[in-house]
């Protein structure tokens, strides 16, 4: 069972509003907030915290295509969740990836997704549980 994941990020504000605005809409709330960062979490799962990056490595760019971290996956409820995430990102100026393939940018028509950037550029995906038959 996955405990937590801990993330660097470049601006902590910028991070905190997109995390934060994001992840309510699915159930995470924020649980513990400090100088250099905070964390999110969804009931007793697994949780998330966000670390200001410490200016000794702040010249490190972050690209999802290299070695480490490619993308953060979120199940959710269902495919209304998916739009409803959508919509709200489109609304809020965030960055909607592979935007002309939606939902289906992983080429099926069961796979449900909607797949966005954070501040720093980190892949984020959320996708429906599957419908049943």
């Amino acid at each position: 069972m996955l405990h937590h994941i801990e993330i660097y990020v470049s601006n902590l504000d910028a991070s905190h509003a997109f995390w934060m605005s994001l992840l309510a809409l699915v159930g995470y709330d924020e649980s513990g907030r400090w100088d250099g960062g905070f964390s999110l979490a969804h009931g007793e799962d697994a949780y998330l915290t966000f670390v200001q990056v410490s200016e000794k490595h702040a010249s490190r760019d972050y690209h999802r295509c290299g070695v480490g971290l490619n993308h953060l996956a979120f199940r959710v409820k269902d495919r209304e969740t998916v739009d409803r995430l959508r919509a709200y990102c489109r609304e809020n100026g965030v960055s909607c990836l592979y935007d002309d393939r939606y939902p289906f940018a992983n080429g099926g028509s069961d796979y449900y997704a909607l797949f966005v950037e954070d501040p720093d550029r980190i892949k984020v995906e959320f996708v429906a549980a599957p419908t049943a038959e």
